[in-house]
Parts: C-alpha cells; sequence; structure tokens
C-alpha cells in the first residue's frame, strides 16, 4: 500500500527554487551538463579500460556463455519457439545478441563487448546517482568504487545479460533521483521505462522495486511524488506479469539450485558491513523534496538480495548475480565515505598529513585487489570452459569415434564450436537442440544407446569432473553401466569442471 501524508509547507515553493536555479541561464545548464558529464566520464572509461582488459579470458568461454552463444546464433524463427520451452526469462537478451552478432560476430570478443558497455554505462550512473545525492565528489568515489568492485569485473566480462540489468536498474535509480527533484512526466515515463527494461531483461530486477519504493518513503517526500511512484511502479510490475507466469513453467531450469552458496552469502554480507560501517561518515543533506543518499543507498543494499533468499526458502532461486545490481548500493555508500575520509585539509578538522595518510592507505586497496584481477581473467575462475573441452575432445578423438555427454545437459559445451563434434557420432542424440526447440537436444531410449554404443569401437564420453552426483535416468544409466562393462579407459583429460575420457573395446586403446 502506498503511503499518504499532508503536504508540508513550502514545499511549492522549494520545487520552484529548484527549477529556477537549474534554467536560470543556458549558460548555466551548459555548465552543469558539462559537469554531469565529468563526474561520469571517469568512472565509465576506467571501466572500459578494466573491461577490454583481458577480455578473451585466454580464449574460455563457459557454459552459460556457450547457451547464449549457440541462442544468438539461431534464426529469429528457430529463436521463439525455443523461447516456448526454455530461458523465456533470456528471452530478450538473446534477441538483442542476435542482432549483435548480425552486426559483428567477433567470437568471444563479440560475447562479452556488450557486458563491458553496459558496465561502463552503469558506472557512469552509479557516478552521476552519486552527485545527484551527495555531491560531485561523492559520486566520482562512488563510481570508481563500483567499477573496482571485483563482482562488477567479473561480469563486465561475462556474455549474459547481468551487466545490462545493474545498468538500467542504476540508471532507473538516477532518473528516480531526478524525478523526486523536478516531478515530470516525461521523467517518470523514462523512469517507468528503464525498470521495465531492467524487468524484461531478467525478471529479478523486480526486486528494486521494493527498495525504490523503501527510498521514496524513508526520504519523506511529498504525497503527490509517492503516489505517482506507485503507479509507475505497479504498471510496471502489471506488465511483468505476463512474462513471469509463462516462465514459471520453466522453472525446471533452475532445478540445479540448492541452498544459497555461502561464499556468494558472505561476500553479501560484507559488503552489508561495510555499507553500515560507510553510512556513518557525515552526508551533505539534499533538498527537501529530494531523495537522500542513505535511504537509497541502504534499501539497494540489502533488499533485493534479502528478498531472493527468502524466496528461496520457498524454491532455491538465489544465486548473486541474478540480483548483481545490489553492489551499486555499497558503491554509493563508500563514495560519500571516501568523500569525507578525504575531505580537503583544513575541512571540518582535515590536517594535511591525515589527508596524506589516509590517502596512502586507501591506495593499498585496488593493490591488494591485483590477484583477484588476474584470476578473474583466467579460465579457471569461472566452472567449466566449453573451449578446453572441444581441444581435449579433438586430441583424443578419431573421425568416426563415438561420442557421449554424461549428462546429456553437458552437451551445451559443443555449443561453443559446434563443428568440431561433427565428425564424431553422437550416439545417444535423437534430436538436436535446434530440431527440438531446446538447449541440450533431446536423447534416444537407454536400450537405443545401450544398441549404439555396442556398434562402436571407441567412444569419447565428455562428462563433470570427479566426484559430482551423477544423474539417475534410464538414458545416464545405460551410458554409465555399457561403458563399464564393455569398454575400457584408454586416456583422461581433467579440466576445469570436465572431464573428457577415452574408451574403447579391450584391445583396441
Amino acid at each position: 500500500m502506498c503511503p499518504h501524508s499532508p503536504a508540508r509547507p513550502g514545499e511549492a515553493e522549494s520545487a520552484i527554487d529548484v527549477a529556477q536555479t537549474a534554467y536560470a541561464s543556458p549558460a548555466r545548464a551548459r555548465g552543469a551538463w558539462a559537469a554531469r558529464g565529468a563526474v561520469a566520464l571517469y568512472p565509465a572509461a576506467l571501466m572500459l579500460v578494466l573491461g577490454l582488459w583481458g577480455i578473451r579470458r585466454q580464449g574460455s568461454m563457459w557454459r552459460d556463455e556457450a547457451v547464449t552463444y549457440d541462442m544468438a546464433h539461431r534464426t529469429l524463427a528457430e529463436l521463439w519457439p525455443a523461447l516456448q520451452t526454455v530461458d523465456a526469462v533470456h528471452g530478450l537478451y538473446y534477441v538483442l545478441m542476435r542482432g549483435w552478432f548480425l552486426v559483428f560476430d567477433g567470437g568471444v570478443v563479440a560475447l562479452r563487448l556488450p557486458s563491458v558497455v553496459a558496465m561502463a554505462a552503469a558506472a557512469a550512473g552509479v557516478a552521476l546517482l552519486g552527485k545527484q545525492l551527495a555531491g560531485r565528489r561523492a559520486g566520482l568515489f562512488a563510481g570508481v568504487v563500483f567499477v573496482l568492485l571485483p563482482m562488477v569485473q567479473q561480469y563486465a566480462q561475462e556474455g549474459r545479460s547481468y551487466a545490462l540489468v545493474c545498468a538500467l536498474v542504476v540508471w532507473s535509480t538516477y532518473l528516480l533521483a531526478r524525478v523526486t527533484a523536478r516531478p515530470g512526466r516525461r521523467l517518470w515515463a523514462g523512469y517507468g521505462a528503464l525498470s521495465l527494461a531492467a524487468c524484461l531483461m531478467h525478471e529479478f530486477a523486480v526486486l528494486v522495486l521494493p527498495a525504490h519504493g523503501a527510498a521514496v518513503v524513508l526520504s519523506g517526500l511529498p504525497r503527490a511524488v509517492r503516489r505517482a511512484w506507485c503507479v509507475v511502479a505497479g504498471a510496471v510490475v502489471v506488465a511483468l506479469v505476463p512474462l513471469a507466469l509463462f516462465s514459471m513453467g520453466q522453472s525446471e531450469q533452475l532445478s540445479w539450485l540448492q541452498w544459497p552458496n555461502p561464499v556468494q552469502l558472505g561476500t553479501f554480507t560484507a559488503l552489508v558491513l561495510g555499507g553500515l560501517l560507510c553510512a556513518r561518515a557525515p552526508v551533505g543533506r539534499a533538498g527537501r523534496q529530494r531523495l537522500r543518499l542513505r535511504p537509497v543507498a541502504l534499501p539497494l543494499l540489502v533488499l533485493p538480495t534479502a528478498l531472493l533468499v527468502l524466496l528461496s526458502q520457498l524454491k532455491p532461486m538465489y544465486v548473486d548475480r541474478y540480483v548483481l545490481y545490489y553492489v551499486a548500493g555499497f558503491a554509493l555508500l563508500a563514495g560519500a565515505a571516501l568523500d569525507w575520509v578525504l575531505r580537503p585539509a583544513g575541512h571540518r578538522g582535515q590536517t594535511r598529513r591525515r589527508l596524506l595518510y589516509r590517502s596512502v592507505a586507501l591506495a593499498v586497496v585496488p593493490a591488494l585487489l591485483v590477484p583477484v584481477n588476474l584470476f578473474l581473467r583466467s579460465p579457471q575462475s569461472r566452472t567449466d570452459d566449453a573451449i578446453a573441452v572441444t581441444r581435449a575432445v579433438q586430441e583424443l578423438s578419431s573421425p568416426g569415434d563415438g561420442l557421449l555427454f554424461l549428462p546429456a545437459r553437458r552437451r551445451v559445451w559443443a555449443a561453443a564450436e559446434p563443428h568440431e563434434f561433427h565428425r564424431l557420432r553422437d550416439l545417444a542424440l535423437d534430436r538436436s537442440p535446434v530440431a527440438s526447440h531446446t538447449l541440450y537436444g533431446t536423447e534416444l531410449s537407454g536400450d537405443r544407446i545401450h544398441a549404439h554404443m555396442m556398434q562402436m569401437r571407441r567412444i569419447v564420453a565428455v562428462g563433470d569432473a570427479k566426484g559430482q552426483p551423477t544423474d539417475k535416468t534410464d538414458q545416464e544409466i545405460a551410458k554409465r553401466t555399457t561403458l563399464s562393462a564393455a569398454f575400457e579407459v584408454c586416456a583422461t583429460r581433467d579440466l576445469t569442471g570436465a572431464r573428457v575420457t577415452l574408451y574403447a573395446r579391450p584391445g583396441y586403446c
């Protein structure tokens, strides 16, 4: 329910003063735009540099990126029926990537470049939002902190939708700050459009709306502004409902999720504690009708993840990248704290010596992050590497050998370089991923898979790393039992998150 309260005295006059100040003259307006541009430019440029550094990740591509690569290379006639059965939640992203690959089909660089650009836009948005809420220096610091966060750099170099969602959420939050300072239909429409675009790009972006609602309430905004926010947010939710209901029928895609990852929860907890510590620093107060920093940043930092964890008690669905945008809340608080800690000498008790010591101490932080940044740009930083799997298959196989994926969903590894698998016979495949409108294709019955295997002298088995749980389906049991009973191991390649093994009949290794 949207809260209402009587209008406060002087609010109308305050709004007129703000408008008159902002538009006193064209020259002053140009100066304001130049100031905004300067604040946004430096974090965006830094993000572009760091995002392009090691973007190839030594030519690797992990399984989720392989899905993007496959789906974005399907025609719209092939993509549409696939989205009826799987991955509708990423449908808009796949369509956009399809268009991008038609323009530039440059392998892993083309796959990740949109994410780099999107995260640069997000960095610019964080800086502008910080400037709007706490001043120019705080905004600049916030943008730089955002760029240096390892999670930001990780997903800036990932061919998935999360960087785009983060950018859309950040800019919708910026427009919310703008429209509450100077209400207008165009700004409200822009806020609603960006919020809806973020939700259509990934449904869990809707969890930012409670954070925005908390910001509107806690900032003590006028009744008319709160009512307008309720209308726009309600329209976004209503527009999202059809996609949300449809994608619920595909919820089995999340069956691999268990209890929230303790490492991811630990990262979230550390950022929350750090954000609370930063929130103790003094922050310049905005005008009466504007959002304030802490009511914006703290809910943005806490609520989306907290709500997703609570929803995961009903059905596991928590992965930190689904609400990646929460790190913007930490960046805003850290930027304001840095503005206070590094305030100029002579300002509110600051001395030159203290400023020097603090500057040197803070300069150590990026240096400490260098090993993390190097690791993030290595293949080992991801769950697996589809390209490495392909190379191992090439090394161990000969034309005409049999091929098995254990389990069937590991067939996604072939999507990175599908032509490299054409010389082998996929013994379990019934219909290909494209023909079956699925991600992994459909497989034959266990009996038919067994019969096909017994016709072969050599089989290359591509599966999970040692120690992973095995599927109990008829097909997977047939694969494992036939390999164990009728074949012997000739060679094995252990890779990050995968194992490729060459089996042969006795005497044919």
